[in-house]
């Protein structure tokens, strides 16, 4: 016979209540712990990421660009009249002296217009010749009629001198005296008269010579004109040096103005350095840079700055000081470095692969005698092509991730396996 227990089932509910609150009191806990947990470490490989130590010292800051050698004497040959391309005697890349022929050009109306030019040179030195002979001839006839006249002077000055003496003796009457002072007097003034107008025709004659030779140093002049443009259809290039380029075709008409010849000097090169808008503030005038020609290193000095902005570059010329290379030549690449200034006593570490001079960024700081690497706030001041300026938030000794490891930007923690 079955016996009745009475309270059984309310204790059997009592321990469900109790253990679900406990289970889901626990579960709550469980939760939260979860909850605050940080996310795990993510996991770096050590040898895909670059490490570098804090150091303090000294700091060279340089910039650094791409460029090429370019000749720092080219000469463009420009043709001065039209003129049609009869021969190319010379190609591109040949060595040239000054007064090698490149080209020779034709034209029909300037070979006449030099003949021209030639007798009318002709003819004003036949007028000028004729004039010069015949003022000097009339000049002499003057200078005769002024010798005779002073002849003349003399005489009857002398005569009436004789006659003074001869009326101070009694020997001859008065009026006789009078006469031949009287015409000795007239004779003087003729004199000064003929010399006079000796000088003023000695002046009109120079005058007109003058005249003459300058129509006769105009015609000279267009002659010359004249002359040298029909010498130049002959092109030449002035310089010693590689003829680079031939921008003409045999048959083509070509008008004045138009480029016919480039020549360059090949030892005489420079470095043309395509620097970084926001590097080459701090680039000047007279700092040392280096070249490297792939072939070797050359030295050199910044000698001139660009003003202009070019696709975000500035353009720095470099006058190189060292010897070229084997293989240095116009239109090769380099690579330039500019050595801006030397800062001393100062923290400093390899350069981030994100993150510009004068800002702040956050690195991933080694933890010493682990494998952690914990994010850090990083101020950055002076920058170089390799190095850059600690301000604050490292010190000596710190190693710090440089690679660029922003897939983990989310992440204040990663770990180094």
């Amino acid at each position: 016979m079955d016996i009745k227990r009475e309270g059984v089932a309310a204790a059997k509910r009592r321990r469900r209540i109790v253990f679900g609150v406990i289970g889901a009191a626990v579960l709550a806990l469980v939760t939260l712990g979860l909850y605050r947990l940080e996310p795990a470490a993510p996991s770096v490989d050590r040898a895909t990421v670059w490490l570098d130590t804090v150091k303090r010292g000294e700091m060279l800051r340089q910039v650094r660009g791409p460029g090429t050698l370019v000749p720092e004497q080219i000469r463009r040959i420009v043709l001065s009249t039209d003129g049609v391309v009869e021969k190319r005697l010379v190609l591109p890349g040949a060595i040239v002296d000054a007064d090698t022929v490149i080209l020779e050009l034709s034209n029909p109306e300037l070979e006449q217009e030099a003949q021209d030019a030639e007798l009318a040179l002709r003819a004003a030195e036949a007028d000028y010749s004729d004039l010069a002979a015949r003022l000097d001839s009339l000049l002499l006839n003057d200078q005769a009629t002024a010798a005779r006249i002073e002849s003349e002077y003399r005489q009857a000055l002398l005569e009436a001198e004789a006659d003074d003496r001869l009326l101070a003796e009694g020997l001859i009457p008065d009026i006789e005296q009078k006469l031949s002072r009287l015409r000795a007097d007239e004779l003087a003034n003729r004199n000064r008269i003929e010399a006079k107008r000796l000088e003023i025709a000695a002046e009109s004659n120079a005058k007109q010579l003058a005249s003459r030779q300058a129509r006769l140093d105009q015609a000279s002049a267009l002659y010359d004109l004249r002359r040298r443009q029909l010498e130049n259809l002959k092109v030449r290039p002035g310089i010693a040096g590689v003829l680079q380029d031939v921008p003409v075709e045999i048959g083509e008409n070509v008008p004045s103005g138009t480029v016919l010849a480039v020549v360059a000097q090949p030892d005489h090169l420079k470095a043309e350095l395509r620097i970084a808008e926001t590097q080459a503030r701090d680039v000047t005038v007279g700092q040392q840079a280096s070249i490297d020609t792939r072939n070797g290193l050359i030295e050199g000095v910044v000698s001139r700055i660009d003003p202009a902005v070019r696709e975000g570059t500035v353009t720095v010329d470099v006058s190189l000081e060292g010897a070229l290379p084997r293989g240095a030549r116009p239109d090769l690449s380099v690579d330039g470095t500019i050595e801006i200034e030397r800062l001393t006593d100062v923290l400093y570490v390899g350069r981030p692969a994100y993150g510009q001079g004068n800002s702040t960024i956050s690195l991933f700081r080694l933890v010493p005698a682990s494998s952690t690497a914990v994010r850090v706030p990083v101020e950055l001041g002076k920058s170089s092509v390799s190095t850059i300026e600690i301000v604050r938030g490292l010190e000596v000794g710190d190693q710090v991730i440089l690679s660029d490891i922003s897939q983990f930007e989310d992440y204040d923690r990663v770990r180094l396996d």
